[in-house]
């Protein structure tokens, strides 16, 4: 009975321990330190409106009775990865409006299930309370290609043209527990920050990405944000793009040819069930709207025109 108290006590040592130390290495690799207010944000860039779901951090530019185009960034980095394409509609004459989604960027991270009422609710609140009209062109990278994808399904009657840019097939909930993988994504964090060089296929000509994604990830709920998205976010590729045909919106398919997070053979797929504009750009990956501006560019425009 003795031997046996004494096991016990050496396992919850052992136990104690362990969890000290597990706790003890995330508060050290957490870099969410700061909490985004209307002090933290007073010197960034771009507009802030509240909506009904938070505060949204985004930018919009153009002639205020020109056509619309919405532009989503993808699953973590901000809208500033529209910079030359938003850049280049507004000289063309278009009213064109990006933001940063809810938990990324300088936009709120409430605590709420990220799932596809979620997202479709921001753009909702944006075009309301922006009068925007309701005839809207949406342009989604990455995981914002299915966020436009169901919110056009979800609001077909709000949605003139759609153009999806290497977009997100499926996303399934990960197997590991949600607290698992929130704690995962804290101590890797840099990880994550790292990972965004394998967006391009010539990384070594954007030297100053990972330190534009950095800020971002010292505000409190961002990786709770991405963990959240991870496991409420249930995109479906077939179902989905099969909802957006039968919207019969006139939809741009654009590939980066040399894509590694999203490999085009994908497209395959979605042109299964879409009916599209395919567009595959030769020496681009991940990213062909940066790698290949100028010829991502031309080709949006002469959508948008037709």
């Amino acid at each position: 009975m003795k031997i046996l108290k004494v096991s016990i006590i050496i396992v919850i040592f052992l136990v104690g321990a362990a969890s000290l130390i597990l706790y003890g290495f995330y508060r050290y690799n957490n870099k969410e330190t700061k909490t985004l207010t209307d002090a933290s944000r007073k010197n960034i860039p771009g507009s802030f409106i509240k909506l009904s779901q938070g505060v949204t951090h985004y930018q919009l530019e153009g002639p205020a009775n020109a056509e619309v185009v919405i532009l989503v960034h993808g699953f973590s980095v901000p809208y500033y990865i529209w910079d030359p394409t938003y850049d280049f509609l507004i000289k063309k004459g278009y009213r064109v409006l990006r933001y940063d989604m809810y938990g990324r960027g300088y936009s709120d991270r409430p605590n709420v299930p990220y799932n596809q009422d979620f997202y479709n609710t921001q753009i909702l609140d944006l075009i309301n309370q922006l009068k925007l009209g309701n005839k809207v062109n949406l342009a989604g990278v990455s995981f914002g290609g299915a966020v436009i994808t169901n919110f056009t399904c979800s609001h077909p009657n709000l949605v003139n043209k759609v153009i999806l840019v290497d977009p997100v097939y499926e996303q399934k909930k990960p197997v590991a527990p949600q607290y698992f993988t929130l704690y995962n994504e804290t101590v890797n964090s840099g990880e994550r920050a790292k990972g965004q060089m394998s967006d391009f296929l010539h990384p070594k000509a954007h030297p100053e990405w990972i330190k534009r994604y950095l800020p971002q990830m010292r505000y409190k709920g961002f990786g709770k944000a991405l963990v959240s998205t991870m496991y409420n976010y249930n995109q479906d590729g077939k179902q989905s793009n099969t909802c957006l045909n039968s919207a019969g919106k006139n939809v741009l398919l654009i590939w980066g040819k040399a894509d590694k997070t999203l490999p085009i053979r994908f497209s395959d797929s979605i042109r299964s069930v879409l009916k599209t504009d395919f567009f595959p750009v030769d020496g681009a990956a991940h990213l062909p709207m940066i790698e290949k501006a100028d010829t991502v560019n031309a080709k949006i425009l002469s959508f948008l025109k037709r």
